[in-house]
């Protein structure tokens, strides 16, 4: 089972649409926030299973705040991160990861890829494809892969 993982397009899609082109094959779409009205084109750029959740940007919208799903048997929580607090770090997320038994936490929000393990718990952020802040300044996305054995791996990818 492979995972395209986006965050924080804000209505620029033309990132995410070189991520999908770039990553070949995928089951399953996820997008953590801050989609800005962007929810159409996402549905028409991916045939696929999608997670999308709103951010902190996106004003009249009907997606959900956070959600809770399995993906191969793994248990994963998405949020947008804002009300986690995840700027000043990544404590409280985990906490409430641990609270929902999550085997994986993901937030957008910071526009910074984040990837750690602690504790059992793999917590996330790909950054954003749109507005990196990070110090390369490329757009950013990655892809989690969960074999049939259950093991995640997952990869920052970079598009110009």
């Amino acid at each position: 089972m492979r995972a395209l993982i986006v965050s924080d397009t804000h209505g620029r899609h033309g990132n995410l649409k070189k991520a999908v082109e770039e990553c070949g094959e995928f089951d399953v779409l996820i997008h953590l926030g801050d989609v800005e009205g962007g929810e159409r084109y996402i549905d028409a750029v991916a045939d696929c299973e999608k997670h999308v959740i709103r951010g902190n940007n996106d004003f009249y919208t009907d997606l959900p705040r956070e959600e809770e799903f399995f993906l191969q048997g793994k248990k994963i929580f998405i949020t947008h991160g804002h009300t986690y607090f995840v700027a000043i770090g990544t404590e409280e997320i985990k906490e409430a990861g641990r609270a929902r038994g999550a085997d994986v936490v993901m937030f957008g929000h910071t526009h910074r890829p984040y990837l750690e393990e602690d504790d059992g718990i793999l917590v996330l952020n790909p950054g954003s494809i749109a507005y990196p802040r990070q110090e390369n300044g490329k757009g950013s996305y990655m892809m989690m892969e969960i074999d049939d054995t259950g093991k995640i791996t997952c990869t920052q990818h970079y598009v110009d």
